[in-house]
Order: C-alpha cells, then structure tokens, then sequence
C-alpha cells in the first residue's frame, strides 16, 4: 500500500511538472488529498486488523484447550461410569455378601455416582465454554474480512487514482473514489461491528 502510494505521488509531481494547466493542476490536487485520506485510513485498518489477528489467534488456542479438557473430562466420565457399573453387577450376582460389604458397595457405588454428575456438569460447563471461544473466533474472522476487503477496495482505487494523475481523465477520479468510498465503508463497518460482509467478495478474496 505504502508504495502504491508513493507511485503515485510521484507520478502527480512528473503531471504537474509536465502540464501546468489550472485545471490539471486542480485534478492532481484532488488525487493528492484523495491518496493521504485513502492512505491515512487504510493504515488505521491495518493497525486494528493486526490486533485482531491477535486476539484470534487467542480465541482459536484457548478453544483449542477447552475441546482438549472436554475430551478428558469425558474419559474420567466413561471410567467412572465403567466402575460404578462393574461394582452394581458385583453387587447384583453376588450372593453371600455380608452386611459389611454390600455396605461398602453401595458407598463406592454412590461415590462414583456423585462423581458422575460432576464430570456431567463440568462437561456441559467447558463444552458451553469452548463454543463462546468458537464464536468469539467467528466473529473476529468476520471483521478481519472486513478490514482485508477495505485494504482491497482501496488498493484498486489508489491505482485508479495514480492513472488518473497520469491521464487527467476526471471520469477515472469518480470511479476512484467510488473505490474508495466502497473500501471506507469496509473499515467503517469492521470498526463499527456492522453486520456487512459482502459474500462473493470474500469469497474471491479468500481464494
């Protein structure tokens, strides 16, 4: 973006170097502002959209890790389900169990029942907790979307912009601008938590 920029700067000093008519030194005044707002707000969207980056990354590890205790808590739940089950057939084929030790199965029994519910409750707690990281990751992607077809759509009409200092064709200035325009609304709406995601653009840009 950064040497887009540049090219085109240069390419309005050689313009205004080479033609000193008013009026094409009016257009290459418009394309300069035009470039340093386009410019100046595409580096805003690059700063947050590295912070998103970031924060995705975060989201996507960390929902890694609750997939990953998910999974654990679910073996301890199998085994003690697997215990609490050869205790109670022990229990049930079991025909000269004394007091004392029908006692004491029923008391393993009804721990490994307490711990059953736990590891039920925990499960759906972490479960809960690894699908808000999933969403959270979704979300941030969306808006990282966003940014990259802000960066996209000005690129275009920076380029747009270096021909036009090159050309003096005005008509290339509006179709410029409405580049940029369309790249503005991008970052505003990535900035802004706006639901605008234009499908078949980030589709092509996607690959």
């Amino acid at each position: 973006m950064s040497e887009l920029a540049e090219n085109v700067k240069e390419a309005i000093e050689h313009a205004e170097h080479g033609h000193q008519h008013h009026s094409k030194s009016s257009l290459n005044g418009l394309v300069a502002v035009s470039v340093a707002v386009i410019a100046t707000f595409i580096a805003l969207c690059n700063v947050k959209a590295g912070n998103i980056k970031q924060s995705m990354s975060q989201a996507q590890a960390k929902s890694v890790d609750a997939w990953a205790y998910f999974q654990a808590k679910g073996t301890k739940l199998n085994i003690a389900e697997s215990a609490r089950d050869g205790l109670a057939t022990q229990m049930a084929i079991s025909t000269a169990l004394t007091p004392a030790s029908r006692e004491l199965l029923e008391k393993k029994i009804a721990d490994y029942e307490a711990k059953i519910r736990s590891y039920e409750q925990q499960k759906e707690e972490i479960k809960k907790s690894a699908e808000e990281f999933e969403e959270k990751y979704e979300s941030l992607h969306h808006r990282e979307e966003q940014f990259g077809m802000a960066e996209a759509l000005t690129s275009v009409a920076i380029a747009l912009l270096g021909i036009t200092a090159l050309t003096h064709r005005r008509r290339l200035l509006y179709v410029g601008w409405t580049f940029a325009g369309l790249g503005l609304l991008m970052g505003i709406a990535g900035f802004a938590h706006l639901n605008l995601h234009p499908a078949f653009l980030a589709h092509l840009l996607g690959g």
